[in-house]
């Protein structure tokens, strides 16, 4: 299957104004009084009707603005929707960072990827609870802005650009999920002089990095290609790496695996330790 889109600002804008538009629904399930219902999928991970919703809201405007390129969207996978994919497809995860949601924590976002010959080329994560959106326009053009769910798109004077940081003299700010650390994380960290250790869920610790704010998160545990696609391409079009601990570029489209990935580090100006 051949790539037919070229990333460019009018799709990015669509791409944009769903993701926001989902956080509309999301939020009014954050917020409703009768609490959050959950339930759990097969493998033991928890599912709301927050992440439903949004993915029904996302699928419907990208079969409208991309007809014909195949969706992996997490909820759609889970119940055994699992499209052909090839050269060219998205990646949507409609709520990351379920756990965080259902214990009213502010750490998920709305995930949105294009991934073209195996490589994140335009992507979207927005966090509705933070009213704050980190977007990758194309490979080379990364910026966030502030934006309410339901919300216009911002702006272009309103879209600060992003671009990883010189490496601090002081040392690495490191960033580690809050649910998912591990021993091996730590023996990985302990390869460089870390000045700061920063907690936080979900896809934010890709955004961090790429906005200047922090230089190395390492994942050494499972992940989806949907939880990693959006953010993968904010880092990249911030200047940022995402390698396997081979030192290899993280890929996707890996259908092999299930689209699941080995694990991996998303690197500002930081080299990876030598083997």
């Amino acid at each position: 299957m051949a790539v037919t889109i070229t990333p460019n600002t009018e799709l990015s804008d669509k791409l944009v104004k769903v993701s926001v538009d989902a956080g509309v629904v999301i939020m009014e399930i954050y917020n409703a009084a009768s609490g959050i219902e959950t339930d759990t999928k097969s493998d033991d991970s928890p599912v709301t009707l927050a992440d439903q919703k949004a993915e029904d809201i996302i699928l419907a405007v990208l079969k409208e603005v991309a007809p014909g390129v195949p969706v992996l969207a997490e909820e759609s996978v889970a119940a055994g929707n699992i499209p052909d994919v090839g050269d060219e497809f998205f990646l949507v995860d409609p709520l990351d960072g379920t756990k965080e949601f259902i214990k009213k924590g502010t750490d998920f976002t709305v995930n949105i990827a294009l991934i073209q010959n195996g490589r994140p080329v335009m992507g979207v994560v927005y966090a509705p609870a933070r009213s704050h959106i980190w977007v990758a326009e194309g490979p080379a053009t990364a910026w966030e802005a502030e934006v309410a769910p339901g919300g216009d798109v911002p702006a272009a004077a309103d879209r600060k650009p992003m671009k990883i940081r010189p490496l601090p003299e002081a040392g690495v700010t490191a960033v580690a999920s809050k649910s998912h650390r591990t021993p091996e994380t730590d023996e990985f960290l302990g390869k460089f002089k870390v000045a700061e250790l920063v907690s936080m869920g979900s896809s934010l610790k890709f955004c961090m990095i790429a906005a200047g704010d922090a230089d190395l998160y390492p994942r050494l545990g499972r992940t989806m290609e949907w939880d990693t696609g959006a953010a993968h391409a904010v880092i990249s079009a911030a200047g940022g790496r995402v390698l396997t601990l081979e030192g290899i570029d993280l890929t996707y489209g890996k259908k092999e695996r299930g689209y699941d990935n080995p694990h991996f580090v998303v690197y500002g100006d930081v080299e990876p330790p030598k083997a």
